[in-house]
């Protein structure tokens, strides 16, 4: 499997895995196992110990936009674009693809050099040695931990990034709370949220299949574990970013 991960031929291949762990994952809800204590701690370790760097990243963008964009608007006298300049940057662009960023970093390199030490440790063929499915056991629930940590940091992002530029709104322009949100809420489309939801459950979708096919490439080196980590994070730094402007540019011709 060394260059199953690399070409066109690689991404075949995950696309491949891809449909075979989406099969898995309705045998997965149904068989309660001890992968669901995995699910439990992939969701602990991708959202939970990641909402402070996702707290202090979100309230420097929103307060940074609040601070520097209404000056600018007040000078052309469209400070109500504020909000709108908000809901773009914060919910619809920034919010899906830093908190992607985020869980790469923290998440794709941690699952891919755990997978990688599996199948030096011949742990992946023991378990299909033992009849266990080792997609169901080892992708599954990394797959749904992710994918559910990234929407679930998603949101909670977009709470603080709004909340950040409330607070300079506050400080430095006394925005009343009431006018400031109920602002918020009248530029707030149907068509942001969704593309955000769609967004973060696509990334989280691309990282954790991305990490994992990465772990499963190594041969039997332990060398190759560190070299797969490397390679899950820059594939999924890249399949992030296209997705992301295939998104977006699907928003601007059908819902825009």
């Amino acid at each position: 499997m060394k260059n199953i991960s690399s070409g066109v031929l690689g991404l075949f291949y995950k696309l491949g895995f891809f449909a075979r762990t989406l099969r898995a994952v309705g045998s997965f809800g149904k068989r309660p196992h001890v992968s669901s204590r995995v699910l439990v701690m992939q969701i602990f370790f991708t959202f939970v110990q990641a909402m402070g760097i996702s707290a202090m990243l979100a309230l420097g963008i929103g307060a940074a936009v609040n601070a520097i964009g209404l000056p600018f608007l007040s000078m052309i006298s469209q400070q109500h674009l504020i909000f709108s300049l908000l809901i773009i940057i914060i919910t619809r662009e920034l919010g899906p693809l830093l908190t992607a960023f985020i869980v790469i970093a923290r998440s794709a390199t941690a699952i891919a050099t755990e997978v990688a030490g599996n199948v030096i440790s011949h742990e992946v063929e023991a378990y299909i040695s033992v009849g266990i499915d080792p997609i169901e056991h080892l992708a599954v629930p990394r797959f749904l931990g992710v994918t559910i940590s990234l929407f679930l940091l998603n949101i909670f992002f977009s709470v603080f990034g709004l909340a950040g530029s409330f607070a300079v709104a506050q400080i430095f322009h006394t925005m009343p709370a009431d006018i400031y949100f109920s602002n918020l809420l009248q530029n707030l489309e149907i068509g942001d949220i969704f593309i955000s939801i769609v967004k973060s459950i696509s990334f989280g979708m691309i990282i954790s299949i991305v990490a994992i096919t990465e772990g499963l490439a190594v041969e039997r080196a332990s060398t190759e574990i560190p070299v797969a980590g490397l390679r899950a994070v820059s594939a999924a730094f890249a399949g992030c970013i296209v997705v992301n402007i295939i998104l977006t540019a699907m928003y601007y011709i059908v819902l825009a």
